[in-house]
């Protein structure tokens, strides 16, 4: 057995800070990380820890352990195109995300973006990731491919589209449902694989499709539902032409099944009370994308209401609409977004949104999201060195929220000294 313990400062989330108070926070300025067999044994004060770990190996690290980031809205073939300028989100796909994506027929062209993409994920702290591939099996079957090499977390699914889009990404009812269920039987529960159904949005599927889907998260419990959902007004405008019989966006999902606690739905910036509402009883989760939301000019998204509501909310970078894979980057925009919202949220809910609360919006929370005894060993190091500005903005803090908030504030990639996937170390930063 492999078991190693790792010293220093760490920090993680029991529960979500805004309904659990500050007792949901565990900091420990000198602290300690059991790790065995890619797992937690135990973190803790090292006063409490070091009698446990006689004759274990243990590591002092100069920095802050915290769980590894989980990005819960990201879209892998479109890391060529992020900070594509101009357009809202309907001419955005047209004139930058279709054309990239239609590459994506190519086996070569997905395994190299694959093998990069993920690198960035790890070198950015992200340790898990819900993700949109393309319309293309072979896409799909590249990027499982690459996360079973890295034993990562990942949940991922072929794209489901068969109108509003060009030819060579347009699949059928048929082909769709046929690939679909292909890529379940072979990677769903692999490693740590996960299965997603991913039908882009309504616009680009038809009702047959949108049917075809719903049956294929009735067939395969435990999958996961991945789309995206009230992003902008000529968004909503267009769903309420295409799908005249729906009362509103969410009714399209409820209609053909997909509205399920397995559900991730990215944006939900404009829901109704009476959304959110319907929203709650389904048990579905958001992806909360505070960087592409600004970007693209979408809106402002409510996490007052999401949270009154109860919803399960995660941050989501949403590349390449989303301007940075870093999820440290990521608070500091959903920190903004709040504000002009007048709500306001403190560090340790910009992390449980990155980590725990992450976790829960894909129902992972029982693997994941912190370091609870048990739960997978994936965990980064955060470097107070990073920049002579963070270094001595960190000097002056006097609190260990104030630390936090301002690696949420000023942090970005280059904050991540090291990334750990089930206990071993997947990147160290030069």
């Amino acid at each position: 057995m492999s078991r190693k313990a790792y010293r220093g400062a760490l920090l993680h989330l029991l529960g979500d800070p805004a309904v659990d108070g500050p007792e949901a926070a565990a900091v420990f300025d000198d602290g300690a990380l059991v790790v065995e067999d890619g797992h937690v044994v135990e973190a803790a004060a090292w006063d409490a820890i070091a009698p446990h770990v006689a004759g274990t190996p243990v590591e002092r690290v100069d920095g802050l352990i915290v769980p590894g980031f989980i990005d819960t809205h990201v879209h892998f073939p479109q890391l060529d195109i992020i900070a594509a300028p101009g357009a809202r989100l309907l001419e955005w796909l047209s004139n930058y995300t279709f054309p990239a994506e239609e590459r994506f027929a190519h086996r070569d062209v997905a395994q190299e973006a694959a093998r990069f993409f993920l690198d960035q994920l790890l070198a950015h702290g992200t340790t898990t990731a819900l993700v949109f591939s393309t319309v293309h099996k072979v896409a799909a079957d590249a990027l499982f491919e690459q996360a079973l090499a890295r034993n990562m977390r990942l949940v991922t699914g072929k794209v489901l589209m068969d109108r509003g889009a060009p030819p060579g990404l347009c699949d059928t009812p048929e082909t769709g449902f046929v690939e679909s269920r292909a890529l379940i039987r072979q990677w769903h529960g692999k490693g740590r694989l996960g299965y997603a159904v991913t039908p882009r949005f309504a616009l680009t599927s038809s009702p047959d499709q949108l049917e075809m889907a719903g049956r294929l998260l009735a067939e395969n419990p435990g999958v996961h539902m991945h789309t995206h959902l009230s992003e902008n007004h000529e968004e909503l405008t267009a769903v309420r032409r295409v799908y005249p019989d729906c009362a509103d966006y969410f009714a399209v999902y409820e209609k053909y099944g997909l509205a399920t606690r397995h559900s991730v739905f990215a944006h939900c910036i404009h829901l109704s009370d009476g959304e959110w509402a319907r929203f709650a009883r389904a048990g579905s989760n958001v992806a909360f994308c505070p960087t592409s939301n600004l970007f693209l000019g979408s809106g402002l998204f409510d996490l007052g209401a999401a949270q009154k509501a109860h919803v399960h909310v995660g941050l989501g970078t949403d590349v390449g609409g989303g301007t940075s894979l870093s999820l440290l980057q990521t608070m500091n925009e959903a920190y903004k977004v709040c504000q002009l919202r007048r709500h306001a949220v403190d560090a340790f809910k910009l992390f449980y949104l990155a980590t725990l609360g992450a976790a829960r919006a894909l129902g992972l929370d029982d693997r994941i999201g912190n370091f609870a005894a048990g739960k997978e060993a994936d965990f980064i190091v955060l470097d107070a060195n990073m920049s002579p500005l963070l270094k001595r903005r960190l000097a002056v803090a006097k609190t260990a929220a104030e630390r936090l908030f301002a690696f949420a504030m000023l942090g970005d990639d280059r904050s991540v000294a090291r990334t750990y996937v089930a206990g071993e170390l997947a990147y160290r930063r030069c």
